[in-house]
């Protein structure tokens, strides 16, 4: 058994001109496409992404502790 190709055969088109064109108001057929990926992508790593959130945690903390201790005195700046 043989694939039917993808294209419609432009002989047995309705309304199909000749050159390929259609005249105004007719839709051309539809052919078949492939879409999709060929192989599997590969999975982003979650160390980076988990890495970037503790050093913000950290940082955040930082300057949390440092408008602390400047309100309450404790730096004496």
């Amino acid at each position: 058994m043989t694939a039917q190709p993808p294209d419609p055969d432009p002989r047995r088109t309705p309304d199909l001109e000749a050159g390929g064109g259609v005249p105004p108001g007719s839709t051309p057929p539809d052919s078949a496409q492939t879409s999709g990926l060929s192989h599997p992508q590969p999975m982003p790593g979650k160390t980076a992404p988990v890495l970037w959130l503790v050093l913000t945690g950290v940082l955040v903390l930082m300057v949390a502790g440092l408008v602390i201790a400047l309100a309450v005195g404790w730096l004496g700046v």
